[in-house]
């Protein structure tokens, strides 16, 4: 199981991601079996055709938009969403 994350290195959202998906890796060691595909947006030279997104971080499963994240959200917000698509993930 792999999801891939599109992030920005500075992003303070996609920090706050990193720090989640540890916490979670942490509270939960089923979710440390998700491989996770860190992606730094500035890097990608060709995006794939289902790659339609405007905000980081961004987790897709396979073709699958599983979590975008969105202005003003804070860590809370994104651990749960992040929460949800782990969950998603392992058929939970």
């Amino acid at each position: 199981m792999k999801i891939d994350l599109y992030y920005l290195t500075n992003c303070p959202y996609c920090i706050n991601a990193r720090v989640a998906l540890t916490a979670l890796c942490e509270e939960d060691p089923a979710y440390a079996q998700v491989e996770v595909n860190w992606i730094e947006e500035s890097t990608v030279t060709n995006f794939p055709a289902y790659a339609d997104y405007y905000y980081v971080p961004t987790v897709f499963f396979g073709e699958k938009k599983l979590y975008e994240a969105q202005p003003g959200q804070d860590y809370d917000t994104i651990k749960a969403c992040l929460k949800s698509a782990l969950d998603e993930v392992l058929g939970r």
